[in-house]
């Protein structure tokens, strides 16, 4: 009887020092009281959107969509091929394969050829990469470095990870979304054990604050402070989209993007539309969607039928009871494992990337979002939410609430850590 006591006191003393540390580590959002009456797309939208991001919103730009790993890797590949005098390249999920193989091969190419690159991996997401595909990026003569390596790092700075998604070449193209490194994002995003993921290509000026995103993180990592034409050359106007880049970076406190979903949804009169794989809405922002929905807006949201982290479901799962019972409909995405962070206002603007609907990505992880201020390109995510909603089956209050014991009692045990979800 007293050694089986031991284990139990231990794995109580063990939960316990766990939730003490998630509470040392825990960052506060700043608190919204009140936010602007103003419609999506109206001048005084943009400007409010302008101000409380500190970003611009700039034209004469061509964006186009990447869904799946089918159309996103082809892209990221033939970007860094055409690289002629430098790649910046900031990657938060880099793991071994043969994905992994084919950008590791194209950027040792580049870089044996003349090009510079310079290769910034998350300390903690590039954790399962292959020494291999780092070696021979060094070996062509890529400059790779580790953004917060774990080593040396409090534990607050351990947890403060750079999630943002960004490729540049030759300061003229970028790239950016959710998707990451492996193998788990080849195919069209409907194949179980793979991922429905959304990037997008840009050409343009706006590409000058991608390239900005990744300056700030190289800065930071190496004490380089990059320049020159190479990395800053003049961008003329390509196209008619305007685009905003909207960083954000808690650990040094900013919490634009928190901003920017708070008077994006404060903005809708008529739809609010937002497909995320992580769905755990603050008080904050639970009673800006409620809102919404008073005030007549149709509210909908597609999470993961199937995740890759079963406690942050369990969290997600956990709220879903006074959202449903607040009339916004949500509906998990079957087909595959959902990845796409996506949301659309009004079928008038758009924004997709690498932010979490979660404290984590919120209040702890550097983020970056593109925004998009152009009908078509929305239209065209609006089509994209509905072609995913058909592969979706709807969550309802009854069906619920009648979820097992087993499913109430992880939400309970959830619930210390959902600070850092």
């Amino acid at each position: 009887m007293a050694h089986r006591g031991v284990p139990l006191v231990a794995g109580s003393l063990a939960l316990l020092l766990g939730i003490t540390v998630i509470l040392l580590l825990h960052h506060s959002i700043p608190r919204v009281d009140s936010l602007p009456s103003l419609a999506a797309g109206e001048p005084a939208f943009t400007a409010a959107m302008e101000a409380h991001t500190a970003s611009p919103i700039v034209g004469g730009n061509v964006v186009r969509l990447l869904l799946n790993g089918d159309e996103i890797i082809p892209a990221k590949v033939a970007a860094i091929r055409a690289a002629r005098t430098t790649i910046n390249y900031a990657e938060y999920f880099y793991a071994e394969g043969a994905v992994a193989r084919q950008i590791a091969e194209a950027l040792a190419e580049r870089c044996r050829a003349g090009v510079t690159a310079n290769i910034l991996l998350d300390g903690v997401g590039s954790l399962s990469m292959s020494s291999g595909d780092a070696s021979l990026m060094r070996d062509a003569g890529c400059h790779v470095h580790t953004f917060r390596p774990l080593a040396g790092l409090t534990l607050r700075r351990r947890n403060t990870r750079n999630h943002r998604r960004i490729l540049v070449v030759d300061g003229r193209v970028g790239l950016t979304g959710g998707s990451g490194v492996s193998d788990k994002w080849v195919g069209n995003g409907r194949i179980d054990g793979h991922w429905r993921d959304t990037d997008a290509r840009v050409e343009g000026p706006a590409v000058r604050w991608l390239q900005s995103a990744f300056a700030e993180n190289w800065r930071e990592a190496t004490g380089e402070v990059l320049g020159d034409a190479g990395y800053f050359p003049d961008l003329e106007r390509l196209g008619d989209q305007r685009a905003q880049i909207i960083r954000s970076s808690p650990a040094l406190g900013s919490y634009a993007m928190y901003t920017m979903y708070l008077l994006a949804i404060a903005s809708a009169r008529r739809t609010i539309q937002v497909t995320n794989p992580y769905f755990l809405p603050d008080d904050q922002m639970e009673d800006a969607l409620r809102a919404a929905v008073a005030r007549g807006v149709h509210v909908t949201v597609i999470t993961p039928g199937k995740i890759d982290h079963n406690l942050v479901r369990s969290a997600s799962r956990r709220g879903f009871g006074g959202l449903l019972r607040a009339g916004i409909e949500i509906y998990e995405y079957q087909a595959a494992l959902l990845h796409s962070k996506t949301m659309v206002i009004d079928g008038v603007w758009a924004t997709l990337g690498s932010t979490n609907f979660d404290r984590r990505s919120f209040a702890l992880n550097d983020e970056l979002n593109l925004v998009l201020y152009d009908r078509a390109v929305v239209a065209r995510l609006v089509d994209v939410f509905q072609q995913d909603l058909s592969r979706s089956r709807r969550v309802t209050y009854e069906a619920w609430a009648k979820r097992g014991l087993r499913a109430k009692l992880l939400e309970i045990f959830v619930i210390p850590l959902e600070s850092q979800l």
